[in-house]
């Protein structure tokens, strides 16, 4: 089981483990060993998380979210399989902590009568400047 929050917990039969030989350095021990973890979360079908929590994890999981409704995350970062499984899980649990901060509805305002004064203005100057560059009119 993994623990999100206090209200929210991830139960064991939603989360699917297999290990596999990781890539990279590590001499012999990477030949040998099933180091590399394979978390797989279900997340369309978890009961712990509300539909709009769900939407916005598949948003943040990106590639990592499965047309099943799935989240993959593949750990290969350490040579010993319990820190890569404690990693695997650590990521998934910032995950979801992250699809649970609601946005802030952005909330529309009008720009004040002098803040459009002062951009006209500003846009005038700058057009007079232009307009002094200008080589002067040819006298024929």
């Amino acid at each position: 089981m993994i623990r999100i929050n206090d209200d929210i917990a991830i139960q064991d039969w939603e989360l699917s483990e297999s290990f596999t030989r990781a890539s990279g350095p590590g001499g012999q021990n990477v030949n040998k060993v099933a180091t590399a973890v394979e978390l797989r979360f279900e997340a369309a079908r978890s009961p712990a998380l509300a539909p709009d929590v769900k939407a916005r994890l598949k948003r943040i999981a990106g590639r990592k979210w499965t047309k099943d409704g799935a989240i993959v995350l593949r750990v290969d970062k350490h040579r010993s399989q319990a820190m890569n499984r404690a990693l695997a899980e650590e990521r998934l649990a910032e995950m979801i902590r992250q699809a649970l901060v609601r946005p802030k509805r952005r909330i529309r305002t009008r720009p004040t009568l002098a803040s459009k004064r002062r951009r006209l203005e500003g846009k005038a100057r700058r057009g007079t400047i232009k307009n002094l560059r200008r080589p002067p009119p040819a006298d024929d």
